[in-house]
């Protein structure tokens, strides 16, 4: 059986990313694991028209985000990798200052102190110096620090093309094969 992906979803603008990401794992049969902070609920409200069961119905499980017991918190939970999007700021300082506040800052941590892939799509503009600094600790610890930023090499005509170039390259970043976006072939 493959590996399961863990996939957290926080309160920053951007849900569809995280929903994509779900989405895209289940067309390839990868396992699940899901944990959505408190802010990515409301923030799903917002942003959807999806309700909290239709988001865990795409997860193969879903983790309430204060369980710090849950399965996803230890180092002997075996999974490819973990991530997070889109990742607000307040997680990202829970991650760079390993402050296991709630499962999705836990289940990083573990993710990166077993040297395993954490994708963060941090979702915050303009960005002052602390946010700059809290990435590079995340980097610095072996987290990858993946904003969701357009491409448009590949000639995108609609919000979903933009979005899927991300997710794919999000995925990219763990070493999953896809066909979700297309790749530069040169000139």
């Amino acid at each position: 059986m493959a590996l399961p992906l863990v996939v957290a979803i926080t309160g920053a603008t951007g849900v569809v990313y995280g929903l994509e990401v779900l989405k895209a794992l289940q067309r390839l049969a990868i396992p699940r694991h899901l944990i959505v902070s408190e802010m990515g609920i409301q923030t799903l409200a917002i942003e959807s028209h999806l309700s909290f069961g239709d988001v865990k119905a795409l997860a193969d499980v879903t983790h309430n985000v204060k369980d710090l017991a849950a399965s996803v918190s230890s180092g002997s939970f075996r999974s490819r990798g973990m991530i997070v999007a889109p990742c607000s700021i307040k997680t990202l300082s829970g991650i760079a200052n390993s402050d296991s506040l709630n499962l999705v800052i836990r289940a990083a941590d573990v993710t990166l102190k077993e040297r395993r892939p954490l994708v963060l799509m941090v979702r915050e503009t303009p960005l002052h110096l602390g946010h700059l600094r809290l990435m590079t600790a995340a980097c610095e610890m072996g987290a990858i620090i993946m904003p969701p930023l357009p491409s448009f090499y590949h000639k995108p005509e609609t919000i979903d093309d933009i979005v899927q170039q991300s997710v794919g390259r999000a995925l990219d970043q763990l070493g999953i094969d896809h066909d979700l976006t297309e790749r530069w072939a040169g000139i």
